[in-house]
């Protein structure tokens, strides 16, 4: 996978959540979509209604689960709640607090401003590189 699109209901919104509470760049591109360069992969802002004419598919987003989450993963679990030390304080919508998960790992949720989740993890069983690039393994 190199590019992950969001429909989005006010794409200002959303760019300013993705800047202001995340601290990611939109990089310069055309004027109605957003792109941010991530390690490995580019995340899209694209207007929900642009992006089920795009698609050809009727609109019909329900606000609620939707089949996914996207996540960041942490270094440790001191990063994992620091990290939601500061999405609280730049306001962001915490889902799930951080705590130890069934798999071993540590991780919680917050919603971006359309409702996209969000998990934050600490996974002891993966590496992260210097460019953030995780890796299933210890590396």
């Amino acid at each position: 996978m190199s590019l992950v699109t969001l429909g989005v209901a006010d794409l200002s919104r959303a760019v300013a959540f993705y800047e202001g509470v995340l601290g990611w760049k939109a990089a310069p591109g055309p004027d109605g979509v957003a792109f941010f360069q991530l390690p490995g992969l580019i995340l899209s802002l694209f207007p929900h209604v642009e992006l089920t004419k795009d698609m050809g598919v009727a609109a019909g987003r329900t606000g609620a689960y939707e089949g996914f989450t996207l996540a960041h993963n942490a270094r440790s679990r001191e990063e994992v709640d620091a990290i939601f030390v500061e999405l609280e304080r730049k306001g962001a919508t915490i889902t799930k607090r951080p705590e130890t998960a069934f798999w071993g790992g540590y991780s919680g949720y917050f919603a971006d401003p359309d409702g996209h989740q969000w998990e934050v993890a600490h996974n002891p069983y993966w590496s992260i590189d210097a460019e953030g690039r995780v890796s299933l393994g210890r590396g």
